[in-house]
Order: structure tokens, then sequence, then C-alpha cells
């Protein structure tokens, strides 16, 4: 009896540290995955309100990625054994220096600014209006006598402005001392100003110096009578971008851009629309596949990861630009092949 627990001790030993010490990786899998033309707790996930919306039917999914963490090396062993669930080190999702709740305020953080430039790139695809609306006007600089915060800057020397590099661009392009008309439109009212440039040797340190300076912070804004509210929360990091800007578009736009088909997809975007890479595409995949898609968006730098990794049944379509991607989508609905990882 002695012999037999002395040689059961070691498995014993082995089976309590299994159960009880954590190991230093988390486990990725698929997350849940949402339709941005459907409702969540009652409310339609892309909620717009103010003008008419067109009807939608079919599915344009969201995807996303689960995380798993404190994970015991038996957890760790039958996660990775499923053969649906990725292990990796715990660092590369909570760097060591910074604490779980800033990881998930620096995610809830790029979720919203996802929200923002999906909106802005739909409204550019549907030339609706975007406006800058100053956040910041330099008390020293040479638009405070003119300018206030809150102001929306809508020409510069006669060239129409609407992105943060058109300003930088029209407002460079003239050297410092140089006055230019200024038009904006303050509470409702559009006015037009004389400013005189100042140089950006002031700013930074020489660099530029003979490219003129105005003295503003701006952010891109829609200038829609209208509002889209995005309705997921508990969602981080910047992926659902390409899919929230082809739910509004559907909304705003005549016809059914997935052709009523249950489509998904994946994909950050800025806001001229430019599709890019993500990480988890292989769950993303999977996710998409069991809740019963049959086309799943990728961008194209995850072209090669997706292709390695594809689910029987599912259809892989390269995404680069918002633009591609509803070209893809019609010419999908119309019988023709799309772009394809």
């Amino acid at each position: 009896m002695v012999t037999l627990l002395a040689a059961l001790a070691p498995v014993v030993a082995l089976g309590v540290l299994g159960t009880t010490v954590k190991v230093p990786f988390v486990a990725l899998g698929p997350g849940p995955t949402f339709n941005t033309l459907g409702e969540v707790d009652g409310k339609p996930v892309v909620d717009i309100e103010g003008t008419q919306v067109d009807p939608t039917s079919g599915n344009l999914n969201m995807t996303t990625v689960a995380v798993r963490d404190q994970l015991t090396l038996f957890d760790a062993l039958g996660l990775w054994s499923s053969g649906r669930q990725g292990l990796v080190p715990r660092e590369e999702v909570y760097p060591p220096q910074k604490s779980k709740d800033e990881v998930q305020e620096e995610n809830s953080a790029q979720f919203e600014s996802s929200e923002n430039s999906a909106e802005l790139a739909a409204l550019r695809y549907l030339d609706m209006p975007v406006a800058l609306e100053l956040t910041s006007v330099g008390q020293d600089g040479p638009a405070a006598s003119v300018l206030r915060d809150g102001d929306f800057l809508l020409r510069v020397n006669g060239t129409p402005v609407d992105t943060l590099e058109g300003l930088l661009e029209v407002v460079g392009a003239e050297a410092p001392g140089t006055t230019v008309p200024v038009t904006y439109r303050r509470d409702g009212v559009e006015s037009t100003a004389p400013i005189t440039l100042g140089s950006r040797a002031d700013v930074d340190g020489g660099q530029d110096a003979g490219k003129g300076y105005l003295g503003v912070t701006a952010k891109e804004t829609p200038d829609v009578p209208f509002t889209i509210a995005f309705n997921l929360a508990d969602i981080g990091g910047p992926s659902a971008g390409l899919m929230f800007s082809l739910a509004v578009v559907d909304k705003l736009s005549p016809g059914e851009l997935n052709g009523g088909q249950f489509v998904a997809g994946t994909g950050t975007i800025d806001p001229e629309g430019n599709v890019g890479p993500i990480g988890g595409i292989p769950y993303k995949m999977i996710a998409a596949e069991e809740a019963g898609a049959s086309t799943f968006l990728v961008p194209s730098e995850n072209c090669d990861e997706a292709r390695a990794n594809q689910p029987d049944g599912l259809d892989l379509v390269r995404v680069e630009t918002l633009n591609g991607a509803i070209d893809a989508l019609d010419a999908m609905n119309a019988g023709a092949s799309a772009p394809s990882c």
C-alpha cells in the first residue's frame, strides 16, 4: 500500500498543479457576432434617426475574438486541443507595463474611434457633407482673433476643406505672412474673414519653416441633419469599422448590399474608406461560419492567413476600400465574380 501511494503521489501532485497553477498564456477563440442591420437589446445596432432609412434584410455581421485569461495548465491544454482556440503569450494581449483595466480602456477607445471613422467613410461614399470642427484655437496663434472652438471650417483661400490632410495641404501651400480668406460657420451662420498665416518655424523648431500656419486643431465630423448611433457595448478594438460603414450605406441608399444574404466580415476603416488588417481572423471566420455566413469580407493584408484557415463553405472576398467592398457585393448580387483571397 505504501509503495502504491508513493507511485501515485506524482500523478496527484500533477493533477493539483494542473488545476490550480496559472500559465502565462491567454486563449483566443471565436467570439460573438452581431448583425449590424439587426438589433441588440431591443435597439438597432446601427440606429439612424432624422432621415428616411431604406429597408434592409439579411445579414452584415461584424465578428469578434473571445479572449480567455487566467488559464490553468489543464485549461490551456484543453482549449488548445479543441482546434477552435489558439494560445498566445499573455503579454501580447495584456502588456506587462499596463493593467488589464488600461488595456480595456484602450480597446474601448479604439472601438469608439472606429465608429466615428465608419460614419465618416460611409457619408463620404454617399457624397454627404463632412466638415472640420475646430476643437482648439491657439490663444497666441494667427487665428485667435477670428476663430473659436466649435466653429466649422469650410474654406481656406477659396478651397473647400473637409479633411485634416486637406487643411494642412491648403494652409501649407501658402508662405508665412500671407493673408488668406477663411470661411467658417458659427451657430449656423457662415462668415468669411482674412487671417494672416504664421510660420511653422514657431511650432516645429524650424521644420517646414516656409509653410503657413493657422494655429488650430480640428476634427472631421458629419455635417448632416440626422444622427447615427452605434449600440454595441462591451466590445473593444477597431475591427468593426468596415461592417459598420456597410450598414450605414445600406440603410441610407436604395437596394440591399448583401442581396438579402448572410454576409460577415471584419476590417478597420479610416475616414477616407481605406480598409486595414486586423488580428484573430481564423477565429472570426469560425464564428461567422457557425453563425450561418456564406461570404466573409477579408482585408487584403489578411488574405494569406485567411486562406490558410478557411472554413469549408465560406467564400472569402478580398477588400481594400469601402468602395471596393460595395463593388464586390454588387458583383456577387449580379452573379459575377468578386475579388477573392
